[in-house]
């Protein structure tokens, strides 16, 4: 008899995923969200999986074989509480996972507070690229693969790993479950203060990943990163290797030398492996840290620098990490997920430094938990330098006024709380040459295809005029 899972909060990227993996080992699998929506509920119902919305308790009246609650649920919500009334058997994501697919893979995860993402889908390619067709769990979808997740026969598998709280039941972070023998960590800051206190509290959890990860595995970090550094130093009993930009990293096993200031073409040196060029349409040396982690983490699962390289630069990119959403009229709109002062800050960095010769105009909505907490209100203005021309979107509920980050910035900034309004204002000012990048963890309102469908608009417009 085929065993049946229900998912609480199945139309996240993580569980989405999870809900993918269970399908493709024979699980049945339904699921219930508060919101059921594209692209994740079409791949979803795609694969089989039957979607409920909202938590209610009727949905688990057949009680399945095991309930995976998603670190969004709470105690109140009417499922958890009709879960706990009943009895029925339950786990959190991240264990499920571990039992049911890690428990024999070679897990490389990729930890740290930016980057996760597009780095652990470098990594997942490389590997695939050279032939070892690893299974991933990616909290986003790579364009080489469609797809956030897939299972696989082989002994890899890539995950990436979030520090963030693995349940209401276990609130240690999602990554513990994991026990990787390649670890990654691009870097660490603070974030999440919904949950972590301060910076301590969150290396405190790294260290624990640290802790379970064998003596025969490797950590791969980046160097000269206090607080990485400060976390190693809790107690490491796994060989490290770490990797910078700049030959002046002497004691740094992974370098890079940029070829151009925008990061599109660099040469990496590893060990005393031949050094290997890289071109690639990526930009910002965020992205070259990225590259290098990738590699350095592929290279312990046994692929060479040069076909690292070969692979890298066959990299498609991930959906909403700058994706290009369309050029009209000469002005192109990217749509970016940073959501924390420094990510905010590399992207328009990298933007800048690509060039092009028109303004860089940033359309920015402080969505995240740490954002709408205010804990980061100082760092915002500052993050935004690079941009000739700032927007910054109110959105509901946030309980503090941008006011004083619009203020405090050095590029022309505007305050809006309404998103037709400002789909007209940068429709009206965007003109040829103008690189429009839309930063939010989130869905903004949809102003994605509204700008697009306005500027479109006032393209057409142009025309008739001139047609007159």
């Amino acid at each position: 008899m085929t065993r049946h899972i229900h998912i609480l909060g199945i139309c996240g990227t993580f569980m989405g995923g999870v809900a993918l993996l269970a399908r493709e080992l024979g699980y049945r699998v339904t699921g219930s969200d508060a919101n059921v929506y594209p692209p994740m509920s079409t791949q979803l119902e795609a694969a089989g999986i039957t979607l409920l919305p909202g938590y209610l308790p009727e949905h688990l009246a057949a009680r399945p074989d095991c309930v995976v609650v998603g670190n969004a649920m709470s105690r109140g919500n009417p499922a958890i509480e009709y879960l706990l009334d009943a009895g029925l058997p339950y786990t959190s994501g991240p264990q499920w996972l571990a039992e049911h697919l890690l428990h024999d893979k070679w897990v490389l995860a990729v930890a740290g507070t930016h980057g996760k993402t597009t780095t652990s889908s470098m990594l997942a390619w490389i590997l695939d690229y050279a032939g070892l067709a690893p299974g991933f769990l990616i909290g986003g979808v790579p364009v080489n693969f469609g797809r956030s997740a897939r299972g696989s026969d082989s002994g890899f598998f890539v995950v990436e790993a979030d520090e963030y709280d693995t349940a209401f039941f276990d609130k240690r972070s999602k990554f513990v479950h994991y026990r990787p023998r390649t670890l990654a960590i691009n870097n660490l800051e603070y974030d999440h203060a919904d949950i972590f206190a301060d910076l301590a509290a969150i290396q405190r959890q790294f260290h624990h990943l640290v802790r379970c990860v064998p003596g025969s595995g490797l950590i791969v970090h980046r160097a000269g990163a206090a607080a990485i550094d400060a976390t190693l130093a809790m107690g490491c009993w796994t060989p490290t290797t770490s990797f910078a930009i700049g030959l002046q990293h002497k004691d740094v096993q992974w370098r890079a030398e940029l070829l151009g200031r925008d990061g599109t073409a660099f040469r990496v040196h590893a060990g005393g492996a031949q050094p290997v060029e890289i071109q690639w349409p990526h930009c910002g040396c965020h992205n070259v840290e990225n590259a290098l982690s990738a590699m350095a983490a592929a290279r312990h699962a046994g692929v060479p620098p040069e076909v690292a390289a070969r692979a890298l630069a066959e990299f498609g990119g991930v959906k909403r990490r700058l994706e290009t959403l369309g050029t009209v009229r000469g002005v192109t709109v990217y749509d970016d997920f940073a959501h924390h002062p420094t990510a905010i800050a590399a992207t328009l960095q990298g933007l800048r430094a690509r060039g092009g010769g028109g303004r860089l105009i940033a359309l920015i909505e402080p969505r995240s938990n740490t954002m709408r907490m205010g804990e980061h209100r100082a760092q915002l203005a500052r993050a935004t330098a690079a941009a000739d021309r700032v927007y910054w979107f109110q959105p509901p509920g946030l309980d503090w006024s941008l006011d004083s980050v619009v203020a405090a910035g050095t590029a022309q900034a505007t305050l809006v709380d309404d998103v037709a309004q400002l789909v007209r204002q940068v429709a009206g000012e965007a003109r040829a040459g103008d690189q429009v990048v839309i930063m939010s963890n989130g869905g903004f309102g949809g102003v994605h295809p509204k700008l697009l469908q306005a500027l479109q608009a006032r393209a057409i417009h142009e025309v008739q005029e001139s047609c007159d």
